[in-house]
């Protein structure tokens, strides 16, 4: 076992590479299943999620060949197992994507996927991609912790998603891509990492419109061409997970390789809380000279404000000039970061989806631990602002979304470290 050590009190300033985007990385790679040939795929970020996804790839006879640190070539010709392996498929969320994937490019195969795992968050069902799947005519079932399914044939449907759900809006465009006729997505999600899985199955052949909108029309296609290269998206929450560290140590940071609209709610509540966003076309500066004032969040759906960065916010809110109030619309259990938080002199109190924080001068150094991917991003802010010495233990979960994270806040003036227990 690993933890963060970090010693607090400095102020972050310089530049930092935004890596590519791990939500839609996750989808692009069982995307690839779709082919039958091989694409490259760049600008993966290398974190323990891609890495999983490749090896359950291979596990199902795909050659995977890192070309370098972030470059994959994905050779899916000669699959040879529809079953994912239950131990692999059970440590992140995204491995549903398996089942669209594969339901997408097998007929007349029983397709076998364990549930997912990933944060525990609170209830994430996948009654919507259930739905989906068998408008499209698959047979679901559930039972002994996998997702069997099966299919002599998909064809096009319209669907309508009784939730937004990101997760199923992309697993049934996955499942959607090669069927006969026309699927319509209505109420679907519009998250960023949607559109990039979008362009990504589009350049392959595909014909997927409206994605980034509310309603998704995919077009099925006989077969997706083999050979082309594609680059995955920037990523919005790691890029906002910058933001406000720059925010949280009061200092000065130049983001490059993001993409800047796919940050308009962030920028927006920045602004409104003392801080200063610049937006240069090509990067975007941050930075912040004085003790952040009070505001009040919602979380919600792309373009509101996202349940990823609500936990950075947090930290930053934790530290400001008057009582916040933050509501969590999207996941039931995302204050769990916030006990931690009081371990370092945070004064914040919980009830249900709201969270009201008084904020204070400083926080102290402790002891705490990540209590999910982005509970722990908070926990590393927290540190880095705080005053003394913060250990962050439970650190695999944050391995899972960021991309040399203590590598590129030590190049920003951070002096954190990763240490054995």
């Amino acid at each position: 076992m690993e933890k963060l050590v970090i010693q607090g009190g400095t102020k972050l300033h310089g530049e930092v590479t935004i890596s590519g985007a791990k939500n839609a990385a996750v989808a692009i790679i069982p995307a690839t299943l779709l082919i039958n040939g091989v694409c490259t795929v760049e600008n993966l970020p290398n974190i323990s999620d891609v890495q999983i996804q490749c090896k359950i790839l291979e596990k199902l006879g795909a050659k995977v060949e890192w070309l370098d640190n972030n470059t994959v070539r994905f050779d899916t010709s000669n699959i040879e197992s529809y079953k994912a392996p239950l131990d692999m498929t059970s440590k992140f969320r995204s491995s549903y994507y398996l089942i669209g994937a594969l339901l997408g490019r097998c007929h007349n195969q029983d397709i076998e996927v364990g549930l997912p795992g990933g944060c525990k968050l609170g209830a994430r069902p996948i009654d919507q991609h259930i739905k989906g799947f068998e408008a499209l005519g698959a047979n679901i079932e559930v039972a002994n912790g996998k997702v069997i399914a099966r299919a002599e044939k998909l064809v096009g449907a319209p669907i309508y998603m009784d939730t937004v759900s990101v997760g199923a809006t992309i697993n049934i465009m996955l499942a959607a891509v090669l069927a006969e006729g026309t699927t319509t997505i209505d109420n679907a999600a519009k998250e960023p990492h949607i559109v990039d899985v979008a362009n990504f199955l589009n350049s392959l052949g595909a014909d997927i419109r409206g994605a980034g909108t509310d309603i998704i029309k995919v077009n099925g296609v006989k077969s997706l061409k083999s050979g082309s290269s594609y680059s995955v998206v920037p990523d919005q929450i790691e890029a906002g997970t910058f933001m406000l560290a720059a925010v949280a140590s009061q200092g000065d940071i130049i983001l490059k390789n993001c993409v800047s609209e796919h940050l308009d709610c962030l920028t927006a509540k920045i602004i409104e809380i003392g801080g200063h966003v610049e937006d240069t076309g090509d990067e975007i500066r941050v930075w912040c000279n004085k003790r952040p004032t009070k505001t009040n969040i919602k979380t919600a759906p792309y373009p509101g404000f996202p349940t990823d960065l609500q936990a950075q916010m947090g930290v930053v809110l934790s530290i400001a000039e008057g009582t916040s109030v933050i509501s969590e619309n999207i996941w039931e259990s995302r204050f769990q970061y916030t006990y931690e938080l009081n371990k370092m002199g945070a004064k914040i109190t919980t009830e249900g989806k709201t969270a009201v924080i008084k904020g204070v001068r400083k926080l102290s150094g402790a002891t705490v631990k990540s209590t999910d991917l982005r509970g722990g991003a908070s926990m590393i802010l927290a540190g880095l602002c705080a005053k003394g010495m913060t250990t962050v233990t439970n650190i695999e979960y944050i391995l899972r979304g960021y991309e040399n994270l203590d590598k590129k806040l030590n190049e920003l003036g951070a002096k954190i470290s990763i240490q054995k227990e």
